[in-house]
């Protein structure tokens, strides 16, 4: 499927209710486990989509329509952890359900007519990059991170499935 900017934005649109019904009101044992070592907690996942929010896809949106300079700023893979301190889960879901209504009303402020989706920025590990591509990615982050929930918490009843694990995709059975 090609990029298009209507056919995105629906899935944007959808993320924060996904997540909030997957984890809002669950005991912490699902929200604070993760996979072993060290490894994202369902409540570490929504606080890196929060600084994701806040700094990379409509702040490099901006900079790639902007004036000068057209370097983005790297991304602070540990921003997670400021944004999750002393905040509980449900405070967090609803931080991300703001940002990402406001930076969608920034998205669809934007005339996607003629070439603008092939104006580029330069990402300071991947080089240069379209809006394009900055756009198919944050669809695509969204669903990884919705799919890293789902492994994330399956991973708590890996032992307790017993035999079924083989039939479980989200624990590396053949399904």
């Amino acid at each position: 499927m090609q990029f298009d900017i209507e056919k995105a934005i629906p899935v944007l649109e959808r993320t924060p209710q996904v997540i909030e019904a997957l984890l809002n009101g669950l005991p912490d044992e699902w929200i604070y486990s993760n996979e072993g070592g060290d490894t994202w907690t369902p409540i570490d996942i929504v606080a890196h989509l929060i600084f994701g929010e806040k700094t990379d896809w409509i702040p490099r949106t901006q900079i790639i329509l902007g004036e000068g300079s057209r370097q983005f700023v790297p991304f602070d893979m540990e921003g997670h952890i400021k944004e999750r301190k002393g905040k509980t889960m449900s405070q967090l879901l609803d931080e991300f359900t703001i940002l990402r209504k406001e930076n969608l009303a920034l998205l669809k402020g934007i005339d996607f007519s003629g070439e603008i989706l092939d104006k580029t920025g330069i990402h300071p590990q991947l080089g240069r990059v379209t809006l394009r591509q900055l756009l198919a990615a944050w669809v695509v982050h969204d669903l990884t991170h919705i799919h890293q929930l789902s492994r994330v918490m399956a991973k708590q009843y890996e032992e307790a499935v017993g035999p079924w694990k083989q039939f479980m995709g989200v624990l590396g059975g053949k399904r």
